[in-house]
């Protein structure tokens, strides 16, 4: 963990722009969500994201709830970031890689409202391990 984020990298065999494809669909968030808590996009949002795009989300954790996400870092097949009402960030970097991308996923809480409650919670430390589920699960979406 490096101050108030946290995140993990992975090489996956195809290029940026077909990861970026999936990430700019907020109704194929959940074939990579490794945290187990994203269900579905709410109906009615973007068909795809762009900067300042509002997308929201059907969650569970223990309970349901919903979650508007609004883009806030966009840089075409390269670079994607949402964050919702905490301020809190998930960004996506993509690098092209002879043929390949190097895809890190990074939960960024140094934007957030109240950032040391965040530190001081369990979160950073299951948003690692659901980070590296997230890029196992993309590699499988991609296996070359």
């Amino acid at each position: 963990m490096v101050g108030r984020q946290v995140s993990a990298t992975r090489t996956v065999a195809t290029t940026p722009d077909r990861i970026f494809e999936l990430l700019t669909d907020p109704t194929q968030h959940s074939l990579l969500d490794g945290s187990g808590t994203l269900l579905q996009a709410r109906q009615g949002g973007p068909e795809r994201l762009e900067l300042g795009s509002k997308f929201g989300m059907d969650m569970k954790m223990g309970a349901s709830y919903k979650i508007l996400n609004t883009v806030v870092e966009f840089e075409q097949d390269r670079l994607i970031a949402w964050r919702h009402f905490n301020g809190h960030r998930w960004r996506w970097r993509l690098r092209p890689v002879e043929g390949r991308t190097e895809v890190t996923e990074t939960f960024d809480w140094s934007t957030a409202r109240i950032p040391l409650l965040i530190s001081l919670s369990p979160f950073p430390r299951r948003n690692r391990a659901a980070i590296e589920k997230s890029l196992h699960r993309l590699g499988e979406l991609f296996p070359g």
